[in-house]
């Protein structure tokens, strides 16, 4: 797909997310690292990550895609929204490219590979925002046999959206909150561009998994999660993930305080009732296994980050037979 528009001699229009800013010559668009030079869309940090890791694949958190595998995740710096809870605002809060560390879309696969990772994550800040680099690196690796991972918040264009399948194997990405307003006045983006991207997700062939963190006095009243599961439930799909997180104080949020356990608790059994028949919950002490929803059997062991495959193979519970939904090989 080609990364931009023509608007007039002046101005092209990025189109990798639904921001879909005008760039006029020289200037870059709301992520702080897109721009137009020469009349044609130039990402700054292409080749050049911010942070390099290899982790569990259950850190992104996808509980239903290679359980116990290892996936090898970068991201870079900057983006879409402006989320003031943000984990990672040390670089997904600044447009500073380190130019110094060079890592281009083959020496990640070839990384990926050397570490026997199964996957590569595009992950830490928001991958949509480079998804040139992304790609890049996601058609080599899917050359090699490797899997592919976005962990988003959903603010995809139109036109990647319907790029993503040719590449991409699965996609964990981010309900924050069921208020347009809160989108709209806190995260800088919209709550409707999100949700056209999680129907678009659901459609297609990538395997989907949803996180909502939920902070206190924010987004965890009953009446909130009540929507949202409403909404996985009837546009979504009740076999589709959903992990509930707690929150920790971090960034211009230092004096909201971590989200309890009850409080989670609620969440998961709101889910529960619209139907959705695989909930976590996530950043704090639980049993975060994989049991049929049918005879209730535990097939997926849990610890931490950590997986243990028990009674399931081939993607159905060994007891009972039920077809769990998922990404197994």
């Amino acid at each position: 797909m080609k990364y931009y528009r023509y608007k007039d001699e002046d101005s092209i229009v990025c189109v990798l997310c639904k921001h879909y800013c005008t760039l006029k010559k020289d200037s870059h668009g709301i992520c702080g690292i897109n721009y137009n030079i020469d009349s044609k869309l130039v990402n700054k940090t292409y080749g050049h990550p911010s942070a390099v890791h290899v982790d569990p694949i259950e850190k992104k958190p996808l509980y239903h895609f290679l359980p116990g595998s290892l996936s090898f995740s970068l991201g870079t710096v900057g983006c879409n929204f402006r989320c003031p809870f943000c984990q990672n605002y040390s670089i997904s809060q600044t447009s500073v490219v380190d130019e110094s560390i060079t890592m281009m879309p083959q020496d990640v696969v070839d990384l990926a590979i050397k570490h026997g990772c199964q996957s590569i994550s595009y992950t830490y800040n928001e991958p949509t925002i480079w998804y040139p680099y992304a790609k890049d690196i996601g058609i080599l690796a899917k050359e090699k046999g490797l899997k592919n991972v976005f962990v988003s918040s959903g603010y995809e264009s139109h036109e990647v959206l319907e790029d993503m399948p040719s590449w991409l194997d699965a996609a964990n990405i981010d309900l924050k909150s069921f208020s347009h307003d809160y989108y709209k006045k806190v995260l800088k983006t919209n709550l409707e561009g999100v949700l056209e991207s999680l129907i678009e997700f659901a459609k297609s062939d990538i395997w989907l998994e949803i996180t909502t963190l939920l902070i206190p006095g924010v987004n965890d009243s009953s009446e909130e999660i009540e929507k949202m599961a409403e909404f996985i439930s009837t546009k979504l799909g009740r076999e589709i993930p959903w992990h509930f997180s707690a929150f920790h104080p971090d960034y211009k949020m230092q004096s909201t305080p971590s989200t309890p356990l009850n409080t989670l608790l609620n969440a998961r059994k709101i889910a529960y009732k619209h139907g959705i028949k695989y909930v976590y919950l996530g950043n704090i002490a639980n049993d975060s296994s994989t049991y049929c929803p049918n005879c209730k059997e535990k097939l997926i062991d849990r610890n931490g980050f950590h997986s243990h495959i028990l009674n399931f193979t081939d993607g159905k519970c060994g007891n009972c037979g039920y077809n769990i939904k998922g990404r197994w090989s």
